[in-house]
């Protein structure tokens, strides 16, 4: 196993290998499921309810930082709030098999949440709002923070130092970063924004199922201290949607409404963001598959243009 080839030793038989350490008896079945930071796996269970085992990429989170994602989840559990939480083996829920940690699960299956709909919204505002003032309880300490350094000064230098950036974007690249960054630094930091608490941080929908009995959220492997803002931006596709998370949020705890401010910023950090990740994790073999897009010179000169037209939006980039 190596930086670039994680998983490498990560085999059918070491899964389940791992997985019974745990005293779980498995029956020999095994599913991969989408996931690409990590490696998630539905596990079949002699005479039980499959299993869902989580292995965490090395040198992403410290066993700390994992331990608080993991307290967090049980937190908000206990609190009676729909969350898939870790099982506890023994005294743990952070288990080691030869080089790798892991998590078990419960699988909870469901479906993509319909968010077109006014009551769903609201009731993801209520949820959401339960959630932070849970979350507003305590910090995260090993987690970190949404903040620039994360998510804009540490995936550039990876864009920057990686051969997929066009050469002929380099320049480009590195003027709009340093544009927005300085003008998102103004907004982040502007007086008397709300203090961070803790959040799910990476809210979409695809970390949403819904059942009968209504949404549950899954994957909190981004949590960190940040604005509330962050946990409803991605789910609202537009001013009603968000409007209809707020009116729900309201029945439960207050929003205040500057943050509103911080969404096209969290946006644009979350894009640079991601093309960030993409260039840091390419050695991966998982990533050249899931994301060929990112091989070709067209999609970084649109990544570029797109920052740059951003910088422009707020007034102070020349794009002589």
């Amino acid at each position: 196993m190596t930086s670039t080839t994680p998983y490498a030793q990560l085999t059918p038989d070491a899964v389940l290998a791992a997985v019974e350490s745990a005293g779980v008896l498995t029956d020999g079945r095994l599913l991969a499921l989408n996931s690409f930071e990590n490696r998630v796996y539905q596990v079949g269970v002699e005479d039980g309810a499959p299993l869902i085992a989580k292995f965490y990429r090395a040198g992403r989170w410290t066993d700390a930082a994992i331990a608080e994602e993991h307290a967090f989840a049980h937190e908000l559990a206990e609190a009676e709030l729909p969350v898939v939480a870790p099982l506890r083996i023994g005294d743990s829920t952070l288990l080691k098999s030869g080089h790798f940690r892991f998590a078990l699960y419960p699988r909870h299956g469901g479906r993509a949440p319909e968010l077109e709909s006014a009551q769903n919204l609201m009731w993801m505002g209520r949820l959401l709002a339960r959630m932070h003032g849970v979350g507003a309880r305590g910090l995260f300490r090993a987690r970190g923070t949404l903040d620039r350094a994360t998510l804009i000064q540490a995936p550039s230098r990876a864009v920057l130092a990686s051969p997929l950036l066009p050469a002929a974007q380099h320049d480009r690249y590195a003027r709009a970063i340093e544009t927005l960054d300085r003008l998102i630094a103004v907004r982040l930091d502007a007086p008397g924004m709300p203090a961070p608490l803790r959040l799910h941080g990476d809210c979409h929908a695809g970390n949403v199922l819904w059942t009968d009995a209504g949404p549950h959220f899954v994957d909190l492997d981004d949590a960190r201290m940040g604005p509330a803002v962050q946990d409803l931006w991605m789910l609202a596709q537009t001013p009603r949607a968000l409007g209809m998370l707020l009116e729900g949020y309201a029945e439960f705890r207050d929003f205040d409404w500057r943050e509103t401010h911080l969404i096209e910023s969290l946006r644009l950090m979350r894009q640079i963001h991601y093309a960030g990740w993409i260039a840091q994790r390419w050695d991966d073999p998982a990533f050249p598959r899931a994301f060929p897009f990112a091989a070709e010179p067209r999609w970084w000169e649109q990544h570029v243009a797109d920052l740059m037209e951003a910088a422009q939006s707020f007034g102070e980039l020349d794009d002589a």
